[in-house]
């Protein structure tokens, strides 16, 4: 099973240097665990640099997948993890939807570096070069 973190779906959907590394897992929809904070923060995203139509083709990407809401038992484990790793809420939540299906979390923001079950790939640098 998989889960692929919010900044990895942006990464795929832009077609960013990282974006090879997320086409696995998002193509292997039978594996796929999409939690709805992710189509929250993706839609919303793209919405803001893409407009609605991308936006809503986005979300029927990820529906492919098995969509899960945050149900109270994943809210309150989620909630234990973010005090335990001391992690921003919406992170949280994704980490303990992947841990609570067993799936690998695929991802590459920095929060989520030397967590044992997340793939974790660095960001490449957007630093442009000073004339």
């Amino acid at each position: 099973m998989n889960v692929v973190d919010s900044c990895g779906w942006l990464e795929y959907f832009s077609d960013g240097p990282n974006a090879e590394k997320f086409f696995s897992p998002i193509q292997k929809t039978s594996t796929l665990i999409v939690p709805t904070l992710s189509m929250y923060e993706v839609f919303k995203v793209a919405l803001r640099e893409k407009g609605e139509d991308s936006a809503l083709q986005a979300v029927a990407v990820m529906k492919q997948g098995k969509e899960v809401g945050l149900s109270s038992n994943l809210a309150i484990l989620a909630a234990r993890t973010s005090f335990d790793l001391k992690m921003p809420m919406a992170d949280a939540i994704i980490l303990t939807t992947a841990r609570f299906y067993q799936a690998t979390l695929w991802t590459q923001d920095d929060d989520f570096a030397g967590i044992s079950d997340v793939n974790y790939f660095t960001k490449p640098s957007n630093k442009k070069a000073q004339a």
